[in-house]
């Protein structure tokens, strides 16, 4: 059994991460709503590139003051190997997702990206050989089933959108790829560190893409510049600085669950702004996912092999 002090440090510290992780979800779950206003003005990888680029000033603010309040004397070191990872990572999953967006509904890009903890799970069982505990697959197929029914008729009735789904998946592997590398990165670099140097090798990246691949990298209106400011404020420096705080607390399996929720702000905004449909099916999917989330909660008792 575990220790009074080990539970009262896990609820301690659960709460706070929870509410970090929770809403940086629902930033990153408003993303697609600026994808496609800014898609008139720049094509999908100058989005992507914007998106990251943009926020790297508020990103590297953050940093400055991260390193002023740390302890004198603390070990510092620049843009590890964990989070040079995060970073290619982080491109891998922007390139496919907005490939994604523009194929399919948002809630399918959504729900397809938001995968990523099947392959957290697979990856921290399979490869880095670690236990997940029996909550954490509980959680994971009510979060699946959730998600199912949240997309609900559009994977069924428009085969047209297949391309899109699967770039989704793709993105899933790269995002389930950035959680594990992000915690990795944490163990050793705070978060507004982490967020800013795999943001820079991210942007890196994605600009080559976008001058090599897109025709239209530059935005000529000011909606499509204001799509591409809110996208890197609020979805990039917003979800992804919470999210990477979390990461720093909260074990990486559970975390990328909880990203679930960013399917079902993807469909609710994609009901208020773009007028896409939501059920009552749908309604039921995000209570399964909020159900699921509940069931892999950290608990301070030894994980089931």
């Amino acid at each position: 059994m575990s220790s009074p002090s080990t539970t009262a440090r896990l609820e301690t510290g659960f709460a706070s991460a929870f509410a970090a992780l929770c809403l940086g979800a629902v930033a990153m779950g408003i993303s697609p709503i600026f994808v496609r206003f800014a898609a008139a003005d720049v094509g999908p990888f100058a989005s992507a590139f914007w998106r990251v680029a943009l926020s790297l000033p508020i990103l590297y603010a953050w940093m400055r003051v991260e390193i002023a309040r740390a302890p004198a004397g603390a070990p510092r070191s620049s843009f590890g190997k964990a989070s040079i990872l995060a970073g290619l990572a982080f491109a891998g999953d922007l390139f496919f997702w907005h490939l994604s967006i523009l194929s399919t509904t948002v809630a399918n890009a959504t729900f397809f990206a938001t995968m990523a903890p099947l392959f957290v799970i697979l990856i921290t069982w399979l490869v880095l050989k670690q236990r997940v505990s029996r909550g954490t697959v509980v959680g994971l197929l009510f979060c699946l089933l959730g998600g199912a029914a949240l997309i609900g008729q559009s994977l069924q009735v428009d085969p047209a959108r297949i391309q899109g789904d699967l770039f989704g998946v793709v993105t899933a592997f790269f995002f389930g790829l950035y959680f594990l590398t992000v915690g990795e990165a944490r163990k050793t670099a705070g978060a507004a560190q982490v967020t800013f140097e795999a943001g820079v090798v991210t942007s890196a990246v994605l600009l080559v893409i976008a001058v090599l691949f897109d025709s239209r990298v530059v935005p000529h209106t000011w909606e499509g510049a204001m799509a591409l400011a809110a996208m890197a404020f609020i979805s990039q420096a917003g979800g992804q600085g919470l999210l990477v705080i979390a990461l720093g607390r909260l074990p990486a399996v559970f975390s990328s669950l909880v990203i679930f929720l960013e399917a079902v702000a993807a469909a609710v905004f994609g009901w208020l702004i773009l007028n896409e449909a939501l059920t009552l099916v749908q309604s039921l999917g995000g209570a399964l996912i909020l159900i699921g989330i509940w069931a892999a909660r950290p608990k301070p008792e030894a994980p089931i092999g």
